[in-house]
């Protein structure tokens, strides 16, 4: 008897616990979107994709090794060859280091003397450096820059894409939040036409209303009860559309229920005062037009490279170790100069145009984006201020509605007024319910449209 009175506590106490189910928040929403939506995820693997790319750029500076072998195994003479090399582009020059040893054994053609080597082998050790093509820059630091900034240009996207999402997030809990207030003001007045019937069939069995009465305010509780069933509808509407962003710990979507609703609309993000220009710097799509134009002036460089002739010196020395000839003995010190240039030079110059072109075009966007921006921003601070004073006089009217059809109920009561008047005032409190909560919305969106416009992502959950 007892385990069972203990079972039916924990019962009872389980249900308490579901019927005070926590309220949904703005944060809690932002928080979860941030971590599982989608879009961000995707975009954070393509900003993955920009580092590995930046490591593939990076990898043609790896040290590189050679080895290379030949033997005769027919033939008048045997000699074979072995030899092993490693070389290393360098990091501020289109030139490398080098070093590698080669060893000889057997009999060679007098012809092939450069191929023998003393008893041990002989080492070597050089430089290859540009003097004027690829010294400032060459193909190899060109796509590494080039691949550094595109990891900035992804990180961009990342923000753009995020910022998005979030505003999307806000508008879904805020119409969500919106069409369970309309449920709440229709389920109100449905209740209370419900209530109205069974005092007026007393009314009616009294003699003291006529019958059709009766059935009058049946009219209007079914008229009523249509409208509660459409908001019904919708708010399903807007939970499953929440559940894109509300998302559980394995990123599977969440279908709010209707008693997780807040009890009224809050603005949720507040946008913070900022100077124009600051908060048009800040702004990711003007940040990755500008990442566009130093690309652009990365690849003016590598073209106008191509202009310049090539001049370059390269310094050796080997040395023959052991017993062998003794002209192979001593320390070789070799100093070499290689000159080559293009005589039209049409491929770097249609270069050259091709880019110069293309930055006047960045640079004539850039120019437009900043004006697109101050203009949206200033079109949105005007939004939320007009959207301000008109939540205030939606208030206030819902407000003065709300003691109307409170008084004509309290007079309708008491027999003093009209059935029809009572209606009428109800019809009208809850137009005037509907367009404060309209017009509370429009304020909170206006505030998320700004929020987002100046890409505050701290007020975004980002």
């Amino acid at each position: 008897m007892i385990a069972r009175l203990f079972v039916a506590l924990l019962a009872l106490l389980a249900l308490g616990g579901a019927a005070r189910a926590e309220e949904l928040t703005l944060r809690e929403v932002l928080q979860s979107s941030a971590t599982h939506a989608p879009q961000i995820l995707e975009a954070m693997a393509r900003q993955r994709q920009a580092d590995a790319r930046l490591l593939s750029a990076e990898g043609q500076f790896d040290l590189v090794f050679n080895a290379e072998a030949t033997a005769r195994p027919l033939g008048y003479y045997n000699g074979s060859t072995a030899e092993v090399s490693a070389y290393r582009p360098l990091q501020n020059n289109g030139g490398q280091v080098y070093g590698g040893y080669r060893k000889s054994i057997g009999d060679f053609a007098s012809y092939e003397g450069k191929s023998v080597t003393n008893e041990f082998g002989e080492i070597k050790a050089g430089m290859l450096f540009s003097l004027l093509r690829d010294r400032v820059i060459d193909e190899r630091r060109g796509r590494r820059e080039l691949a550094g900034f595109d990891i900035e240009l992804a990180e961009l996207d990342r923000d753009l894409v995020a910022i998005g999402v979030q505003r999307r997030a806000i508008e879904a809990y805020q119409l969500w939040v919106a069409a369970g207030l309309r449920v709440k003001i229709y389920r109100e007045i449905y209740d209370l036409a419900k209530e109205r019937q069974d005092s007026i069939e007393r009314q009616i069995q009294l003699g003291a209303r006529p019958a059709i009465l009766g059935t009058e305010n049946q009219q209007n509780i079914v008229r009523r009860q249509a409208l509660l069933v459409r908001a019904e509808q919708d708010l399903q509407l807007q939970a499953n559309a929440l559940s894109l962003f509300l998302r559980d710990g394995l990123g599977q979507p969440v279908v709010p229920s209707s008693d997780r609703l807040p009890p009224r609309l809050v603005d949720g993000v507040m946008p913070r005062l900022v100077d124009q220009s600051t908060a048009i710097a800040a702004r990711p799509d003007l940040q990755a037009l500008l990442t566009r134009i130093e690309q652009t002036g990365i690849r003016a460089r590598l073209a106008e490279n191509e202009l310049k002739p090539r001049l370059d010196v390269r310094v050796e020395a080997s040395k023959d170790i052991g017993d062998g000839s003794p002209i192979r003995r001593p320390t070789e010190g070799i100093l070499g100069l290689r000159f080559s240039v293009p005589l039209e030079q049409r491929a770097a110059k249609g270069r050259i145009a091709e880019v110069a072109a293309e930055q006047d075009a960045l640079s004539l966007r850039l120019r437009l984006l900043e004006d697109q921006i101050g203009v949206e921003i200033a079109n949105l601070r005007t939004q939320v201020t007009g959207a301000e004073k008109l939540a205030g006089l939606a208030i206030a009217e819902a407000a003065l509605a709300r003691k109307m059809a409170e008084a004509e109920r309290r007079r309708f009561s008491l027999g003093a007024s009209d059935f029809l008047v009572v209606n009428l005032r109800e019809e009208a409190l809850a137009d005037a319910t509907i367009r404060e909560i309209d017009a509370n919305y429009r304020h909170a969106a206006s505030q998320a449209e700004l929020v987002a416009a100046l890409a505050d992502r701290e007020q975004l959950g980002l």
